[in-house]
């Protein structure tokens, strides 16, 4: 199973709006939202809530992609989020999600019997490439028991 398999099977929302995980690797995560009128807002484009939803499965993607051989020991947790909506956007959005810290790091912080944090950026596009958003998540790995 893929992580974008893996999430759309466990993650009701990400089911819900039909997110396609066309990318996933511990490197990068690309989501896209396809254009469906059932989530629009007032202007014809994609609802806020609805691209926010999609910035943060893209970095849910890549946390699991990165993390996933971790899962066993501790739970991955969004711990809070910040977004940016910079242009209009209309039809089709697609996320790109990268890691602020390098794996090898959080994977040590978390041997020392810390719980970590780390960033994952967001960048929200459309299909003219213009970033209609950017996003902030801050997750963390809280270590089991």
């Amino acid at each position: 199973m893929t992580v974008g398999e893996m999430l759309v099977a466990t993650v009701p929302m990400a089911r819900t709006l039909n997110l396609e995980f066309l990318e996933t690797t511990p490197e990068r995560a690309v989501v896209r939202l396809p254009d469906q009128a059932d989530y629009h807002n007032h202007v014809g484009g994609p609802h806020a809530g609805a691209m926010f939803t999609l910035a943060e499965s893209a970095s849910g993607a890549i946390v699991i992609a990165a993390f996933g051989d971790q899962m066993s020991r501790a739970v991955p947790l969004a711990v809070k989020a910040e977004i940016g909506y910079k242009k209009l956007a209309m039809g089709e959005v697609t996320a790109t999600a990268t890691l602020g810290r390098p794996i090898a790091d959080v994977v040590a912080e978390l041997d020392a019997g810390q719980r970590p944090e780390f960033p994952v950026a967001i960048e929200i596009t459309r299909a003219d490439g213009a970033v209609t958003g950017e996003m902030t998540v801050m997750w963390t790995l809280r270590p089991n028991g």
